[in-house]
């Protein structure tokens, strides 16, 4: 849909610096304690000796997506044969059957059925068809701990946990890991990402992945510019290749990071570059994304969703507030940078105040819009600075669904 200027993004500073003078640094923190804590999350799926969920639970893709309400790439409905066939290749019969750790070997699309053809409700209605592939569950970083269940019936794909979601990826996107490695891996010192998008390569200069907030890798050793760390690849037997990569120290840090105001703005202004990704499609983050990998270099352990993301720490309900009640509690209450506001489906982060009003950070798809009866959306797809009525002065602007009138709770986190 058109739009005149959207007055947030025109008026209101679209740059962290504006925003994270009111950050409250602490003077004494037990870094040490919260990294451990945060290795206790990520590394957790290496623990494991038989799947977390039981496999009713996980078959809920197969009840919710049908004939009756799917469509697909070229956005028609799509037949029963496709269903027929993901089942069947899903071979959940098999569920538990490997029960092994690996590790992701290169950025991967965490997909709800064994297959990379997309899933859209009916493209005619506003906010559905493209970017909404429902089958892609999540992303996972290069280097990442997985646990492996069972291949597919093909062998093509396999049923995964991580340490926050679980889904099928492609059996050559990961290569298994004996325990004797991810031990030693789980002992190492931990290196975070603080750049995005930098090649790194191996010792011989082939490539291996880019570097990506919220990755962290094992520390074989450091000298004054660079550290060496542990990479994993693929043998041509499919075995796992340990490989050593130099990372500048202008991209990483040993250990986790301080919440400090410096390295909050390069962390935000990294992860900010990002356009909307609906479930890290395209390499990209959505609202809830953004807030784990905002947070990760610094050690808190976030859920995968927006639901959950608004249960960590300390919550307040919102409901049954006035909006303007809502507002006088967010300011009475909330945190820079360390509360999380959420409505059903959308989670953001509060910064503080701007001209004394509320201002938010968050990765959205858009505004959405109703003219008489018929809904539609104003993109905007990336992260954004706004108020908590961003888009308000649009024609046709939605006030039902305002985000100021629909949040549900506030939630600060233990930072």
């Amino acid at each position: 849909m058109q739009s005149r200027e959207i007055h947030d993004l025109v008026n209101l500073p679209q740059s962290v610096e504006a925003y994270v003078g009111s950050l409250k640094e602490e003077n004494k923190v037990d870094l040490q304690t919260r990294e451990e804590r945060y290795a206790k999350y990520y590394f957790s799926v290496w623990n494991l000796s038989k799947p977390r969920e039981s496999l009713e639970a996980l078959q809920w893709p197969f009840k919710a997506y049908t004939t009756h309400n799917s469509y697909g790439e070229n956005l028609q409905p799509i037949e029963e044969e496709f269903f027929a066939s993901m089942r069947k290749n899903a071979n959940f019969q098999a569920y538990g059957s490997e029960n092994k750790n690996a590790i992701t070997l290169g950025y991967c699309n965490i997909r709800l059925f064994p297959t990379n053809r997309p899933v859209f409700k009916d493209p005619a209605l506003a906010g559905e068809g493209f970017p909404f592939d429902y089958l892609q569950n999540s992303s996972i970083a290069p280097n990442e701990p997985l646990f492996v269940s069972h291949f597919s019936e093909d062998r093509e794909w396999v049923y995964i946990f991580s340490n926050f979601a679980s889904g099928w990826i492609q059996t050559k996107e990961m290569v298994f890991l004996e325990q004797q490695y991810t031990n030693e891996i789980q002992k190492a010192q931990q290196i975070f990402i603080t750049k995005e998008d930098i090649a790194l390569h191996d010792q011989e200069g082939h490539f291996l992945f880019r570097s990506r907030i919220g990755m962290s890798l094992s520390l074989i050793r450091e000298d004054e510019d660079f550290y060496t760390v542990l990479a994993i690849k693929s043998s041509k037997n499919a075995q796992p290749l340990f490989v050593q990569t130099q990372i500048s120290k202008e991209i990483a840090h040993k250990s986790i990071l301080p919440f400090t105001k410096q390295n909050l703005t390069q962390i935000v202004n990294e992860v900010a570059q990002s356009k909307y990704g609906w479930g890290g499609l395209f390499e990209q983050r959505d609202c809830s994304s953004m807030l784990r990998d905002i947070f990760a270099p610094f050690g808190m352990w976030l859920p995968r969703n927006s639901y959950l993301q608004s249960k960590v720490g300390q919550v307040l309900s919102l409901e049954g507030l006035t909006p303007e009640e809502k507002i006088q509690r967010i300011k009475e209450k909330a945190e820079p940078f360390k509360t999380l506001l959420y409505k059903k489906g959308h989670i953001v982060l509060y910064v503080g105040t701007y001209n004394d009003t509320i201002i938010v950070l968050h990765n959205t798809w858009g505004i959405k819009t109703k003219k008489e009866e018929e809904e539609g959306r104003i993109v905007i797809g990336k992260t954004v600075f706004s108020t908590l009525r961003l888009g308000k002065e649009q024609k046709h602007y939605n006030e039902e669904e305002d985000m100021l009138r629909n949040l549900k709770s506030m939630n600060t986190l233990p930072l």
